[in-house]
């Protein structure tokens, strides 16, 4: 695709209205959602940049299998302030008024930085399956091990986000026309092609490898209190904390993604398809949001981050740490941290 194709129609995007020049939702409907992206960015902002400095404040929290936990949080702020800031600014006006220019750059920003977070989500499951089950958390996760699986994520976004920028596929704007994504409505063989080829590679298998590696681990752990291994039923209370971990983080993922994943599909096998630019819009927004559940579902159920990040965010107290004071605390995560370097808590 010839720069000149990427960069037109600009008079599409700067009339202070949509293309069609149909009113896709009222004024108070946009200025709703604005103030709804709002609260969600001013949360991811805050959570992911405390995963960040906590992270390299406190010694014990730095070792590699907390490196993707920190490259998820770096993900999440990518598409925080690159994508859902640029969203509340449109739809406090109403309308796109970023240019042909500032679409595909949106575009491009938010799925580069989107499926990277999903890739490391799929590598977050891969790591606890070798670490917490082969075998039961003695294994050692190295640096250059954690690194290979943060370079994956990023390379593999790359590798899927960049053909729009030179004619296979392309951005577009989306929904009410408050945002931009890879054009799920072309229906052209080659742009169809694009659509079906990121789905496939960019959504079914981190969410293959996510179902299969908690599958395998819960598996792992069901065996293993089967044979009476864990004395005290400490492996039996691993497995009902590793459960829940599980369930939340699927529910979680699908929540955000399938409906996203569902609406581009069903597009793509009904070209003409009406769907309600109202409708459209929620499952775009969906994904929007993992940006505030991915620290909390990764990072407040990891024990470790718990017992820094709340008494980093609550100003030095901990409100769930009954009866300890901030040096007991701080003796705790000492003690720890010399015994966990190579292990992660399952939960």
């Amino acid at each position: 695709m010839a720069p000149e194709d990427i960069l037109q129609p600009l008079t599409n995007f700067s009339d202070g209205g949509n293309q069609s020049g149909k009113v896709l939702m009222p004024r108070i409907g946009y200025t709703i959602l604005a103030i709804i992206m709002a609260i969600f960015c001013t949360a991811s902002l805050i959570l992911n940049i405390t995963v960040i400095i906590v992270t390299f404040k406190y010694r014990h929290l730095r070792h590699p299998i907390n490196y993707s936990l920190v490259n998820l949080a770096v993900a999440d702020l990518g598409v925080t302030v690159l994508g859902s800031l640029l969203t509340v600014e449109t739809n406090a006006v109403g309308y796109f008024n970023l240019g042909r220019i500032g679409c595909v750059i949106e575009g491009f920003a938010v799925a580069f930085f989107g499926i990277a977070a999903l890739c490391t989500i799929a590598v977050i499951a891969v790591d606890r399956v070798f670490v917490v089950a082969k075998p039961m958390g003695t294994l050692t996760f190295t640096p250059r091990q954690a690194l290979a699986g943060i370079a994956v994520s990023w390379i593999w976004s790359l590798i899927w986000n960049t053909p729009p920028l030179f004619g296979w596929g392309s951005y577009q704007l989306e929904g009410v026309e408050t945002s931009c994504a890879p054009n799920w409505y072309g229906t052209d063989p080659v742009n169809m092609s694009y659509i079906i080829s990121f789905f496939s590679f960019c959504f079914a298998i981190p969410f293959l490898i996510i179902v299969v590696s908690y599958g395998y681990l819960l598996w792992t752990l069901r065996q293993v209190s089967k044979l009476g291994i864990a004395e005290g039923g400490t492996t039996s209370k691993a497995e009902v904390q590793v459960s829940r971990m599980v369930l939340v983080m699927v529910m979680a993922f699908l929540i955000c993604w399938l409906p996203y994943a569902a609406f581009a599909m069903m597009v793509v096998a009904n070209p003409g398809m009406y769907i309600d630019p109202v409708i459209a819009t929620i499952p775009m927004y969906l994904t929007k949001t993992s940006t505030v559940y991915n620290p909390i579902i990764y990072i407040f159920m990891n024990k470790q981050f718990q017992e820094c990040v709340i008494p980093f965010l609550c100003c030095g107290r901990n409100p769930w740490a009954i009866g300890k004071t901030e040096e007991e605390t701080a003796s705790t995560n000492a003690s720890k941290s010399s015994s966990k370097k190579s292990q992660v808590s399952p939960a």
